[in-house]
């Protein structure tokens, strides 16, 4: 018990790396309603602004692992942490447009680097029977930091006005400053946790190696991983693919589970997981709730976040991979689609009286928009920019659509919390604790930094475009192109995905690489 105890502390240490990226992430959210008027951003400025550090995390993905392979998982953790520090202080400092890119973008480097090896490190020091719950615990943290980021944008929303530092001008440099106190905690933190084991082994430390697998698993338990682990390294060493290259992912043994990999990396962000995270203040703006409702209903998509990452770490181990990942695909369509069907119906109409209540709002501003009838939004927001201009309509687009629009908003709020609680049970956790097992010892590293590449694509993609599609396609076509996608990956996974619960990395390589 002790032992196991001390696994889970450490994971836990070495995972608030995904906390971090789980604030940055859904700290943005309430940002952008104050930084667009601010620097004059347009739609693609806005959406570089959210996706930048995704950006930077690609190629960070793309070569944190295998730097990792050469200097161990820990000594570019401790860099991470330290990135991460220097990013929430510059942007909290930001001048402009360009100064807080780069800096989220030094952030991007933090965490593209984080989220591929912390399951990597916490996958090698966990037995087969908690292997999946051990590395479900950086999703617990994400999750974590998602919900943290919602508390602290809503607390802080809350002080605007009550006269003390935080004013309407400077909110958002306090959201994105406080991020410093969790990243050097992470920093000093980090010089506690040994190296891994595995990782040892295969650098031939065998002393070192064995220590620490009989402090983290007991002695009688790390003979025999110490013999999994030294069969497997000798198997490489005949192997023709031993040393690990982008050539060597092109191999026929490794096809199958490359295939389930990139289906995976793709799908989690190709359903639009990030657009939800990174723009939630907006989205729940969108359905005519106002700003403060729009904050405060936030919170619950972190409380949602937890909560169903919970349900999926106790569940993982005992029902499996697969079970978890359709059930959970199947709930992102039908929360998408019932999002998409919300904002149909949605119509919009502003009267003399409704401009009436909108602070800053003059009637002879919007003489040929009063009195019509709109039945999508793309239309009435381009009447209305036409109208005010595109700075002017971003400062009062929240009390504008929340006077104008006639629809159901409960209907929306339901399809974004039900989607989050099928992807915290799903997609979020599994796709990484299914990284750390298909791949083998001497490729893992490299393979999940080109998967955790890809992934980073899409997710910067789908970002990026997101304030475009809501400006040009609507609130209703978007959301359902993501249920689409749910749909197509639904079916391809249930044809192809292998389930891995309960069985040693060592056991998986030899049943998938062929």
């Amino acid at each position: 018990m002790k032992d196991r105890r001390n696994q889970i502390w450490i994971a836990a240490l070495v995972s608030l790396g995904g906390f971090l990226f789980g604030f940055d992430a859904s700290v943005i959210s309430g940002v952008t309603k104050y930084i667009k008027p601010e620097f004059a951003l347009s739609d693609f400025e806005l959406g570089w602004v959210v996706s930048s550090p995704t950006f930077s995390a690609m190629f960070a993905m793309l070569v944190a692992g295998t730097i990792s392979d050469r200097v161990g998982r820990k000594k570019v953790l401790i860099v991470v942490a330290f990135l991460y520090a220097i990013s929430a202080i510059w942007s909290a400092m930001a001048g402009g447009f360009a100064s807080l890119v780069m800096a989220r973008m030094i952030g991007g480097l933090a965490f593209g680097a984080a989220l591929v090896l912390a399951p990597i490190y916490i996958a090698e020091i966990s037995l087969a029977e908690n292997r999946g719950k051990m590395v479900s615990i950086q999703q617990l943290n994400i999750v974590v930091g998602f919900s943290a980021a919602y508390f602290s944008n809503y607390y802080l929303q809350g002080l605007v006005g009550a006269g003390g530092d935080v004013t309407e001008q400077t909110v958002w440099r306090w959201m994105l400053g406080i991020e410093f106190a969790p990243a050097i905690i992470y920093f000093i933190a980090l010089f506690f946790v040994p190296r891994s084991p595995r990782w040892l082994l295969v650098q031939n430390r065998e002393e070192e190696g064995r220590e620490v697998l009989a402090n983290l698993h007991g002695k009688e338990q790390m003979e025999l991983e110490y013999q999994q682990i030294k069969e497997s390294i000798e198997e490489t060493k005949t192997s023709t693919t031993r040393k690990a290259s982008l050539g060597s992912l092109l191999h026929p043994s490794l096809r199958f589970v490359i295939l389930i990999g990139l289906t995976v990396g793709i799908l989690q962000q190709i359903t639009g997981v990030n657009a939800i995270y990174f723009y939630a203040t907006t989205i729940f703006e969108q359905s005519g709730v106002g700003q403060n409702a729009a904050f405060a209903q936030a919170v619950w998509v972190g409380i949602i976040n937890v909560v169903f990452t919970l349900v999926a770490m106790s569940l993982i181990d005992r029902m499996g991979r697969k079970p978890l990942l359709l059930i959970g695909i199947f709930g992102i369509a039908a929360s998408m689609f019932l999002t998409s069907y919300g904002f149909k119906q949605a119509t919009y109409q502003l009267t003399s009286d409704d401009i009436f209540k909108i602070e800053g709002l003059e009637e002879e501003q919007l003489s040929g928009v009063i009195g019509q009838l709109y039945s999508d939004d793309v239309s009435f927001k381009r009447a209305m920019k036409k109208a005010l201009g595109e700075v002017e309509f971003s400062k009062l687009e929240g009390n504008i659509v929340k006077e104008a629009i006639q629809m159901n908003p409960i209907l929306i709020l339901i399809g974004i919390l039900g989607f989050v609680a099928s992807f915290a049970i799903s997609l979020g956790p599994v796709m990484w604790v299914m990284l750390s097992e298909l791949f083998p010892n001497w490729i893992r590293g490299l393979a999940i930094s080109v998967i955790g590449f890809i992934n980073s694509a899409t997710s910067w993609l789908v970002q990026f475009i997101f304030p475009w599609e809501l400006a040009n396609l609507g609130n209703a076509f978007t959301y359902l192109i993501y249920g689409l996608f749910a749909i197509v990956g639904f079916v391809i996974l249930y044809r192809i995905l292998p389930e891995t619960k309960g069985k040693s990395l060592e056991q998986i390589e030899k049943e998938l690489v062929r």
